[in-house]
């Protein structure tokens, strides 16, 4: 008599989908403590899949083989054209009712476009879809909303709580890829947008794991990238933001979606901040600002006064200055705040909210080698206003400028603006779309513009050619002032030192 195969037990990282037949603490692939979990293998003969199971039949279905587009009336797959054959759509995005989500998305939605919104859990991402959602059927669009991880009821509370004019959003309460699959395709039209909320809660019967594990998020989002791509339908997925930072363990999605979208905020603060990292349709880096408030979230039309801080531009205190980063193609103005005191620790402490820590480290090597200043003992503390995160070289003089006005307990001039990169040897280096940033501080009302004294010039038949941003003969001691026009003034440093004189000669 043969016996019966008896279940092999295997172990898979839910993080890497690293396997392994014994259990261990650590996986050797993603250096995870604690991320194995037990899988059950049993026999080939068990596990050859059927050729008649319901993942087949979607796949080989009818209605998608023969699926038509009403306005041409051709195949919507199986095709083979000739990249000169396509034709150009310059229309075929859509707005989403909100500028600052459109501008995110890089001019609005693209039909068959696969979109990933991630965030920490409660920082307002279903909040923000559903009044997409909302303003899309107002606008005479059809929407699916695939409801994973809360009921209708729930759905409908939210919305009447945010007063969002979602009465026409098909919602289907399904766990089920599958059974959301044929969903679709028994649909008499496609909608113009699915929503997914969440991907971590929709499971495939045919992968292993339990839902949100490694293998079920792939095998899921596979098959919703491919009804996607095949019948051109824009799909929008929730990802949860895990304890490490990354959507739905290491990244998993990055690679397979046509954008990434992460929902930055305090949960004790109304600021929200949409950010592209990833957008084959439009620039990276480009952000969306909203407030969170007791109807849900709002447009903030001009986040550079949101950014200045309380004080704003019309009196400065020591340690506060201003600068001009860039978020994307838009400048913003924020307020950079720095404190410094007496060291309590043998070893002083560097903290950076908002900043790289290792370029805070550099600045003050440079401070200390350059200008003399001595910070063996100081605690120094750089800040942010407002909850962004600023990673470009632009603000590094605006750092340095915050470091030595808290050091020698003098602030720099109200209206002033400083941008500008600090290289090693203490020169003030160039910085990308310095005319954009200028006219951003003359539109909020400031006066002064502190900047690298060589410079791109945007007018230089668009080589990228060096030319002199200042011929003035006015002292370096305080600092080369011209007139950009009748309302700003700016001030060309060279050095670290120029760049003192020019901030705080009038102390």
């Amino acid at each position: 008599m043969k016996s019966k195969s008896k279940p092999a037990k295997n172990y898979s990282c839910r993080q890497c989908d690293y396997q392994s037949s014994t259990y261990l603490g650590r996986c050797p692939q993603c250096n995870g403590w604690s991320t194995l979990q037990p899988v059950v293998a049993v026999s080939d003969t068990l596990t050859q899949p059927k050729t008649d199971t319901l993942r087949t039949r979607l796949l080989t279905t009818e209605s998608l083989e023969n699926a038509f587009d009403t306005e041409t009336g051709t195949r919507l797959n199986q095709q083979i054209l000739k990249l000169g054959d396509v034709k150009s759509n310059q229309q075929a995005k859509f707005s989403s009712g909100f500028a600052e989500f459109d501008r995110v998305l890089g001019g609005g939605i693209l039909p068959g476009s696969y979109t990933l919104i991630g965030g920490d859990p409660g920082i307002g991402k279903s909040t923000l879809m559903l009044q997409v959602a909302g303003k899309l059927c107002e606008s005479g669009k059809s929407v699916l909303y695939i409801a994973g991880e809360e009921s209708p009821y729930q759905i409908k509370c939210r919305a009447e709580r945010l007063a969002a004019s979602a009465q026409a959003v098909e919602i289907l309460a399904e766990t089920n890829v599958e059974k959301i699959l044929l969903a679709i395709q028994s649909l008499k039209a496609l909608p113009d947008l699915m929503i997914v909320d969440s991907i971590q809660s929709l499971y495939c019967p045919d992968a292993s794991g339990t839902p949100g594990s490694v293998g079920q998020i792939k095998e899921c989002a596979a098959l919703l990238m491919g009804i996607a791509k095949k019948m051109g339908l824009s799909i929008v997925l929730i990802g949860h933001v895990t304890k490490e930072g990354a959507v739905s363990g290491p990244k998993l999605l990055e690679h397979t979606v046509d954008a990434v979208l992460y929902f930055e905020g305090d949960q004790y603060q109304n600021l929200r901040i949409i950010r592209s990292v990833k957008n084959r349709f439009g620039s990276t880096n480009e952000i969306g600002v909203y407030e969170m408030l007791a109807d849900g979230l709002h447009e903030v039309a001009n986040p550079s006064e949101l950014f200045l801080g309380q004080t704003g531009f019309k009196e400065t205190t020591p340690g506060s200055v201003l600068t001009a980063v860039m978020q994307g193609s838009r400048p913003v103005l924020v307020e950079l705040q720095a404190l410094v005191g007496q060291s309590a620790y043998a070893s002083p402490r560097r903290v950076g909210i908002g900043i790289e820590q290792n370029r805070l480290h550099q600045i003050i090597a440079v401070l200390e080698r350059r200008i003399g200043l001595d910070f063996s003992k100081q605690d120094v503390y750089v800040n942010v206003v407002g909850g962004l995160k600023v990673t470009e070289p632009a603000i590094d003089l605006a750092i340095a400028m915050a470091i030595t006005g808290s050091t020698r307990n003098i602030s720099v001039l109200p209206g002033m603006v400083i941008s500008g990169e600090i290289g090693l040897t203490g020169e003030i280096r160039v910085v990308r779309h310095l005319e954009q940033r200028i006219a951003e501080a003359q539109r909020i009302g400031l006066c002064k513009f502190v900047m690298p004294k060589i410079q791109l010039s945007s007018k230089s038949s668009g080589k990228g050619l060096l030319k002199q941003a200042s011929q003035s003969t006015q002292s370096k001691r305080s600092g080369t002032s011209d007139a950009v026009d009748s309302e700003i003034d700016k001030l060309s440093v060279q050095s670290l030192a120029d760049a003192i004189q020019a901030c705080f000669v009038h102390q």
